[in-house]
């Protein structure tokens, strides 16, 4: 379920001036959408590490990162905190992005399109897009936040947190309420799988044909 926060949208100085396109394994890309990815990968032994810490997290999808341009730039909140890093091409391979983006090891599942079906006009689309961005750019540096339930926190992120953020300066709220069951006060955290679930999304081909 999508839900709105009250106060008007200011539009300040932003850092992107335009919106940039992309695609990855066939899907396209816009400047502020979220790509979901799935925690390990089969057959090589960081992977294998990282599917069992996946097992920890609620759902399918482990990890979010938010996409910028121009090309492949992205931005996430993982092991080195806040941290641009660039797509090499357009199919996910997280073994030759572990230099910028720290010891992680995962695979593609799909993109969350928090702004679609909106039906915004182009300029206000635009502007939206571009403040999404330019909130993640001013976080860059800032460490990552162990402390999952507190999703308000600014000096600090962890990966869906700095998604949530973000869209909260465009009055999209990304935190649908899910929670971990017998857990109180698991709705606090923003889990990776509510931003897939709420929004419109695609689902890499990868994943469709072992969904079959």
């Amino acid at each position: 379920m999508r839900r709105f926060f009250e106060p008007e949208i200011v539009f300040p100085r932003i850092i992107i001036d335009m919106i940039y396109t992309y695609e990855i394994e066939g899907i396209p890309l816009q400047t502020g959408d979220i790509i979901c990815t799935r925690n390990g990968k089969p057959d090589i032994l960081p992977g294998e590490f990282w599917l069992l810490v996946g097992r920890l997290v609620p759902g399918d999808v482990d990890h979010v990162v938010i996409f910028l341009g121009p090309e492949g730039r992205c931005i996430e909140a993982g092991s080195k905190g806040v941290n641009p890093f660039h797509l090499h091409g357009d199919i996910w391979h997280a073994e030759n992005m572990v230099d910028e983006r720290g010891f992680l090891i995962d695979t593609f599942y799909g993109v969350s399109y928090p702004l679609a079906g909106m039906q915004l006009s182009e300029e206000d689309e635009m502007l939206m897009r571009m403040k999404v961005a330019d909130y993640c750019l001013a976080q860059i540096g800032k460490p990552y936040n162990i402390n999952f339930l507190n999703a308000e926190s600014e000096r600090s992120f962890y990966c869906s947190q700095l998604a949530y953020k973000a869209y909260e300066q465009i009055g999209i709220n990304l935190n649908t309420g899910l929670a971990m069951e017998q857990l109180p006060g698991t709705n606090e955290i923003v889990y990776p799988q509510e931003i897939w679930d709420s929004f419109p999304h695609k689902l890499a081909q990868k994943e469709a044909a072992l969904q079959k």
